[in-house]
């Protein structure tokens, strides 16, 4: 059942890019978005039949594949991967409908968007460690050349340098992973054959700091952060969509997944000190937005903000905050995604991005009166208004870190007001006051092309109204996770002590 979500877009990308007809980029698009759109409808169909209740893997599926190597094909969902599931298959289909039908190169591109669909998935279902890492990497040669070949100007240096970090980020993930099977003597990859609480502490620390950096290249986390923000505005606008609302939950996601729940010893030991490299990250983030001009820009540093939010969360390591990276990596995915929606019918139908060229779009005979509202609610889901889904992340988050970790939780909360003044900022320059003249005359903007923002809005709205519908996915396999490894954040004081 569950390799159906990897083997769909492999069927789908081989027929595209191998049958012997001509295909135009309409064609092409059609068939792709047919692929992709039966994985995700079969995702939902994983969902309603999950079992929150059960807090073990379920669908789980086994073959022996490389004995020699202790290497399985070995996939299962949980509570932690059943929401990001969800969301890879609802943005992928979103990228997938916004890309351009007159894009050069239909075929090639819409391959390695399924790719990339199917590497993510597999990623997120892998129960062995070997096999999360290959389909880790399989992502990063098809976004690479999404950006080489049909990104911005300078799209050749933004890809080159994503690729470089990333592949920093594999080479000490894999070294991580190869240590703690065999200094654990651990028969295979598996992740439940892995015992590496028995390592001397020192041990685990070397080998969660491989995790930490590797995943924290991906996060990205400051001051591994610089591949983003020019990855994201020389990429096409679907593809920062998969980039910030998909890909970067790779990160954070393996960071509980690996880290948290593999190393709890040392995650406890060295938890004050990331819920420090939280804060540098969420008012670094910030701080660098409010500072941009460039709309997309100002998206892309607004996205390590938030992620920071989430590793302070896994720093406290209570129940009530790890369930709240989980809300927080699906608000982020889905608020991040609308924010680059519209900025990217902007730019098509405005000629620019830039904040000081921009005026009065919300005008409402000659400007976008409904991307200019679609972009309010944007942003006030980021800044956290309460009705949006991007309040109740963070709320849980702070209520569950700052027991643990309060002078931290009062510092990251800074963050959502800082988000609030730089996407005021945003708003107010290029959406209010009267239309400059040099957007004077803005082409139509039709409901077709509103229609992947007008999606996101109402999904932002409903999970903030009624988060449940996440939560009890969620919720039983977190503070199960969280219980079994007893993973709570050894305090700055304890520390001394000891």
């Amino acid at each position: 059942m569950l390799s159906a979500l990897i083997l769909l877009p492999l069927f789908g990308a081989a027929l595209i890019g191998f049958l012997p007809i001509a295909m135009n980029g309409k064609i092409s698009r059609g068939i792709t978005l047919v692929f992709s759109a039966i994985a995700f409808l079969w995702t939902i169909v994983l969902a309603i039949q999950f079992n929150p209740g059960q807090v073990t893997q379920q669908f789980a599926e086994f073959i022996p594949w490389v004995d020699v190597l202790g290497l399985n094909y070995n996939l299962g969902i949980d509570g932690l991967s059943m929401p990001l599931l969800l969301l890879n298959g609802l943005l992928t289909c979103i990228a997938i409908y916004s890309s351009d039908e007159s894009l050069h190169r239909p075929r090639f591109y819409y391959c390695l968007l399924l790719l990339l669909n199917a590497g993510v998935a597999g990623a997120f279902l892998a129960q062995d460690l070997l096999l999360f890492f290959l389909f880790y990497e399989l992502e990063l040669i098809p976004l690479y050349l999404l950006i080489a070949i049909w990104g911005g100007q300078q799209r050749g240096y933004a890809a080159t340098k994503f690729l470089i970090y990333t592949a920093l980020s594999g080479i000490l993930i894999l070294a991580s992973f190869l240590g703690l099977v065999w200094l654990s003597h651990a028969p295979s990859f598996a992740l439940a054959s892995l015992n590496a609480k028995a390592l001397p502490l020192a041990t685990q620390i070397l080998l969660l700091a491989g995790i930490l950096i590797g995943f924290g290249i991906k996060i990205p986390l400051v001051p591994f952060h610089t591949w983003l923000p020019d990855a994201h505005v020389e990429a096409s606008t679907p593809i920062s969509v998969l980039l910030a609302g998909v890909l970067l939950k790779l990160g954070t996601y393996g960071l509980l997944r690996f880290g948290m729940n593999l190393l709890p010893e040392a995650w406890s030991y060295l938890a004050p000190w990331l819920a420090i490299w939280a804060v540098v990250s969420v008012l670094y983030g910030a701080s660098c937005a409010i500072a941009q001009k460039d709309m997309k820009k100002m998206v892309a540093y607004s996205s390590i903000g938030h992620m920071g939010y989430i590793l302070l969360a896994a720093a406290a390591a209570t129940p009530l905050s790890v369930l709240g990276t989980v809300m927080q990596m699906v608000s982020h995915g889905l608020i991040s995604a609308l924010l680059f929606l519209l900025v990217g019918i902007v730019y098509k139908k405005a000629g620019s991005r830039d904040l000081d060229v921009l005026k009065g779009l919300l005008n409402p005979e000659r400007g976008m009166p409904v991307i200019g509202s679609l972009m309010v609610l944007g942003v006030m889901a980021s800044a956290g208004i309460p009705g949006m889904v991007g309040f109740i992340s963070e709320f849980i988050i702070f209520r569950g870190s700052f027991p643990v970790f309060p002078v931290q939780t009062l510092l990251s909360m800074i963050g959502t007001g800082l988000t609030a003044v730089y996407f005021l900022l945003l708003v107010n320059r290029a959406f209010f006051g009267r239309l400059s003249v040099q957007v004077m005359n803005l082409p139509r903007v039709y409901w077709s092309d509103r229609l992947p923002s007008v999606v996101l809005a109402i999904l932002i709205v409903i999970l903030g109204i009624q988060p449940a519908w996440l939560i009890h996915w969620t919720e039983p396999t977190i503070t199960a996770m969280v219980n079994a490894q007893n993973v709570v954040a050894i305090s700055p004081d304890k520390i001394k002590g000891n």
